[in-house]
This record gives structure tokens, C-alpha cells and sequence, in this order.
């Protein structure tokens, strides 16, 4: 049984990704993972490939178990992991509560790094990972601290990963979007406001994951949509990070 696996896909990213899996491969199953059931079964009516529902937070080593024993109960092919599962939090460090802060970290690096590791033994040559960074992860992000750290783990786990799994054939692309109209920004502008420099280069969240397939098809270890986030990838490479974040701060 060849399959798919996405977390974070009651919504945003992971639910696209789900969609875009569907509608481009011929999977026996897609195996859709998030904490909201009546999301997930939502999906149901958008694709025509057979989902499997797992109701799970990743952050707790139950749910990790759950996952666990269905995947050694079905013993399937995974031919594409997908670990789209996180949040972030707008505001300086202590603007959000202590589980909140801390749970970034939890869900965004030790959950996505559990779920691979489970979900890896299953995974035969030719497969792909494709893992959901940010282009947070090019520069430390004032008000942002915890949720940019989060995805600059991210963006190093994988690329390590991914020179790991080389001699398997299986390639691990770090996704790096800019700013991207979904409902992560309702969660994050709870404790803080985005900057309108961030809200002006705004991605069509269906662009950004076609792109990441094309990217993690083609191989590419990392993928980033779009001129701007090209530019500001360059910008992070060539000048010191201490005069980039002070022309951040003006614009804000």
C-alpha cells in the first residue's frame, strides 16, 4: 500500500498540501494528521483519493504512540511525508504564555523531528520529506524569536537530513515561504500586529505548494517561492544580519 503522510492537515499548508497530493499522485491512502477531526473529515469532500483520519496532537507522546502502531499495523509505503504541523506567535518574547512559547518549540522542532523518525523506516528508495521552514529561518526575527529559531532548526535538520538519505534516494526539501494568507496569521497576530512590509508580499498558499512539489520532485533541498523571498534569501547571505534587522525596525 503506497501512501501519503501530512500533518498539520486540518488546515493552511498541511491541508493544501493534502489537496495538491490528491489531486497529482495516485496514492492508496493519504493519511491525514491534526488535532481537529471535523477539519480533517472536511477533506473528504475535496479529494478523490482514500484518507485515513488521525486525530492527534503531536506534542504528546501518546498521540506519537498512536501514530506508531498504525503505521506498524499497516506496515505501508510512505512515498512522501509531508510535516506541515506549527505555529508561531507575533510579539516579543514573554508577550505570549509560557505553554505557548514552549509549545512552539514542541510542536514546530520535536514533534516534526518525532514524526520523521517514525514514519522514516517505512519510507523505500525514490521517496521524498518534504518539511514546512519559513523564511524566518534566513535571520533572526525580533517579536518573532521563538517561532524563527523554531524554523531555523528546521531548515539545518533537514538539509542535514536529506545528505543522510542521499544513498537511499530519498530527498528532503526545506520549505521556505515568506508570508502566506492563512489562518497561521490569525493565530500569530494574537499576542502582536505583522508588519505591513510582511502583509504587502503575501503568497497564495496554492503557489507556494505547488512549488514545493515541483522543488521536492526535482530534488531540491530547499524551496522558496517567489522574487522576494529570493531577494531577502540573497540579502541575509551577503549583508551583516545586524543591518538587515535594523532596516526591519525602520519599516516597522
Amino acid at each position: 500500500m503506497k501512501i501519503a503522510v501530512v500533518t498539520g492537515a486540518s488546515s493552511g499548508m498541511g491541508r493544501e498540501m493534502a489537496l495538491q497530493l490528491s489531486d497529482h499522485f495516485p496514492f492508496d491512502e493519504i493519511w491525514v494528521i491534526g488535532r481537529r477531526m471535523e477539519r480533517l473529515c472536511q477533506l473528504k469532500e475535496q479529494t478523490g483519493t482514500r484518507l485515513r483520519f488521525l486525530s492527534l496532537d503531536l506534542t504528546r507522546g501518546e498521540d506519537l504512540k498512536r501514530l506508531a502502531e498504525a503505521l506498524k499495523e499497516k506496515e505501508p509505503e510512505v512515498k512522501f511525508l509531508v510535516n506541515a504541523a506549527g505555529y508561531g506567535k507575533m510579539g516579543p518574547v514573554g508577550a505570549a504564555s509560557f505553554g505557548e512559547e514552549t509549545g512552539m518549540v514542541r510542536l514546530n522542532c520535536e514533534a516534526l523531528c518525532a514524526v520523521t523518525r517514525l514514519v522514516l523506516p517505512y519510507m523505500p528508495h525514490n521517496s521524498r520529506i518534504i518539511q514546512f521552514a519559513s523564511a524566518a529561518a534566513f535571520l533572526p526575527q525580533p517579536d518573532f524569536a521563538v517561532y524563527a529559531a523554531s524554523k531555523a532548526f528546521v531548515l539545518s535538520y533537514s538539509r542535514a537530513l536529506g545528505e543522510e538519505l542521499r544513498d537511499r534516494d530519498i530527498y528532503v526539501t526545506a520549505v521556505c515561504p515568506g508570508p502566506v494568507k492563512t489562518e497561521f496569521l490569525e493565530l500569530a497576530e494574537t499576542t502582536g500586529q505583522i508588519p505591513l512590509y510582511k502583509r504587502l508580499v503575501m503568497a497564495n498558499p496554492r503557489h507556494v505548494v505547488r512549488k514545493a512539489l515541483k522543488d521536492s520532485i526535482m530534488g531540491r533541498p530547499v524551496s522558496v517561492y517567489g522574487l522576494t523571498m529570493k531577494v531577502f534569501l540573497l540579502l541575509t547571505k551577503i549583508l551583516p544580519h545586524s543591518m538587515i534587522l535594523a532596516a526591519m525596525r525602520k519599516l516597522s
